[in-house]
Parts: structure tokens; C-alpha cells; sequence
């Protein structure tokens, strides 16, 4: 006689792969829409299954967890980043964790450049006129942008994604510098030719181009605040694909439209889809929808590792990107 397959909700639509393997392997409820669960519904969800698939845009607080009851036993987040799981009380109720590291390292790192070039040469601007059936043909003096090629890129947390932005703006011709809680071992800081600054301060008033890579964490939530953002050389260019928290988006703003930061990059904002509607005004700013690791490719990886870690723990093992409070 078979074994009770697993009951599993995944809280939005998935690459059609990953929900037919879900399927396959597991009593999976799927959804017919791609609307962000309500507060109520994902609490109903939990109580009625072994394991949750939920993403970022699913807030799992700790009273949330308390009324999910006994059956929960595993949140198989689909992403990397878990700061919307409140994963310490998840691990009081013996509800394990997990996440889907590495997948997205090389789509954000590609869009981290893409957002470089899109802000230095003024990608945005040319494209309007176009649409708009305003261009009248060449100048000399017309679209003026800049190299990336010979500057400082200074990124703010060298990990992963991190590391691969390092690599890609390398072969652009930039000087890597890098701020991180820990400094990178000989054998990977060598290759990348990357200068470490201790001073987060020191770094950012030195630097042309910075990109933020870093997790959204107490410690680093507006860790670009007002006064260190004054820091940056009015020549400067921010790009941000990483948490929008990291930065105080209403300082950014002010610096923009005041012309002492050159433009930004953003592909994450501090409140999520509620972006300061002035920062909607300044031109010299690309901004995007959270586009950073949205390739089919990432997407199905993310679902093969979801997958995964909830064949591991149905196996009676612990999942292989089982999360633990304090390790992100």
C-alpha cells in the first residue's frame, strides 16, 4: 500500500515544469491566479498543509505561525532570501526552513550590469525619444554618457552574487573594491584584482560606480542612510539589485533630484511596490520591477530546488538548504 503523499501549497503560479512535478510527486494544491495570498488566506494554508511553497511577497510572521497548529512541518521558501519568514519562531514550533541559494546569483549579476549601462549611457533616455518619434538623427554632442571601462565599481557585500558582479565588470575594464563583514580569502580576492575597505565610508567617497549585494538584515537596513549617501562623489552612480531596505530611499531620492548623486540603478525598493512617487520624477534614475533573477532558466531552478528539499525531508532527511535563525 503506498504512503500518504505529502500535502503541499504553493502560495503563487510557478513555471508550468515545476507545478507538474510538484503534482507528480506530491498532494500539491496549486493556484489558478498569480494574486498575492491575504494574511487570512495564507494562515488557512498552512493549517491544512505538511509543507508550504510560499515566495517573497508572503509575509510568515510569528502570530501568523502560532494559528497554523500542529500539521505545518516544512516552509520550502521559493527564493533566497527569507527575511519575510520569521524563521526563529518557525524553529520554536519545530517548523523547518528551507531556500533556494545560488540559483539567481548569475541573472541578478547580469542585471546588475545591464542597470550600469542602462544609468552611464543613458539607455532609458535614447529609447523614450525613439518611441516618442523625436529623433531628428545624429549629434555629435547628443546623448552624452560615460564610460564604465577605467572606473571604481565599490560593491557593498561580497558574496555570491557579489563575487559574480566582480567578475562581469572585470572584463568591463572596472577597478573592483569591496566592503564586507569579513574580508574574502587570498585565492578568491587575488583572482578578482579587488581592493577590501574596511570603512564602509571610506570606500563609498572613493568610488564611481556602487553596487549593493548585500541581504536585508538589522544591521544593514538603511546602512546607506542620509549622511552616508552625502558621502558619494556627485559623479557617482548607485545601483541597487539586492534589498531595497539596504538604502533610505527618501535620502536617494533628495540626492538625486539635487544633483549630488550622478543617477541610480534600482531594481528593489525600500516598500516594496510602493515606490516614492518623486523618485518616479528624477531622469537621470532606471528603475525596474524586481526583474533581477526573472529568466525561465532561474525560475525552473528555483522550483528544482524547492522540489528537492521537500523530496529530501519526505525522505525523512533534514533538506539540503535547510535555513537556521542567524545564518542569513
Amino acid at each position: 500500500m503506498p504512503s500518504k503523499r505529502l500535502s503541499v501549497v504553493v502560495t503563487r503560479r510557478l513555471p508550468d515544469p515545476v507545478e507538474t512535478r510538484l503534482k507528480e510527486l506530491f498532494d500539491a494544491e496549486l493556484r489558478e491566479d498569480d494574486a498575492p495570498m491575504s494574511r487570512d488566506a495564507l494562515v488557512e494554508a498552512m493549517q491544512r498543509a505538511d509543507v508550504l511553497v510560499p515566495t517573497l511577497s508572503d509575509h510568515i510572521e510569528a502570530n501568523m505561525l502560532a494559528q497554523a497548529g500542529d500539521r505545518l512541518k516544512l516552509i520550502a521558501n521559493y527564493g533566497a532570501g527569507v527575511d519575510h519568514i520569521d524563521v526563529h519562531s518557525a524553529r520554536q514550533r519545530g517548523v523547518l526552513v528551507s531556500n533556494t541559494p545560488g540559483v539567481v546569483t548569475d541573472d541578478t549579476a547580469d542585471m546588475t550590469i545591464a542597470l550600469m549601462l542602462a544609468v552611464t549611457r543613458r539607455i532609458p533616455e535614447g529609447l523614450a525619444e525613439m518611441q516618442r518619434g523625436e529623433w531628428r538623427g545624429w549629434s555629435p554632442m547628443a546623448h552624452l554618457g560615460g564610460r564604465i571601462g577605467g572606473k571604481r565599481l565599490g560593491i557593498l557585500g561580497m558574496g555570491r552574487i557579489g563575487q559574480a558582479v566582480a567578475r562581469r565588470a572585470q572584463a568591463f575594464g572596472m577597478q573592483i573594491h569591496y566592503h564586507n563583514r569579513k574580508r574574502l580569502r587570498p585565492e578568491v580576492e587575488e583572482p578578482l584584482e579587488a581592493t577590501f575597505w574596511e570603512s564602509l565610508d571610506q570606500m563609498v567617497a572613493r568610488m564611481d560606480v556602487i553596487s549593493v549585494n548585500c541581504p536585508h538584515t538589522p544591521s544593514t537596513f538603511h546602512l546607506l542612510n542620509a549622511r552616508r549617501l552625502k558621502l558619494l562623489k556627485p559623479t557617482a552612480v548607485l545601483i541597487n539589485t539586492s534589498r531595497g531596505e539596504v538604502i533610505d530611499e527618501n535620502a536617494l531620492t533628495r540626492g538625486l533630484r539635487a544633483g549630488e548623486i550622478a543617477g541610480a540603478g534600482l531594481d528593489v525598493y525600500e516598500r516594496g511596490a510602493e515606490i516614492n512617487p518623486r523618485l518616479r520624477e528624477v531622469p537621470n534614475v532606471v528603475l525596474l520591477p524586481h526583474m533581477g533573477s526573472a529568466t525561465i532558466e532561474g525560475r525552473i531552478e528555483m522550483g528544482e530546488k524547492v522540489i528537492l528539499n521537500i523530496k529530501t525531508f519526505a525522505d525523512g532527511h533534514r533538506p539540503p538548504d535547510q535555513v537556521l535563525p542567524g545564518m542569513l
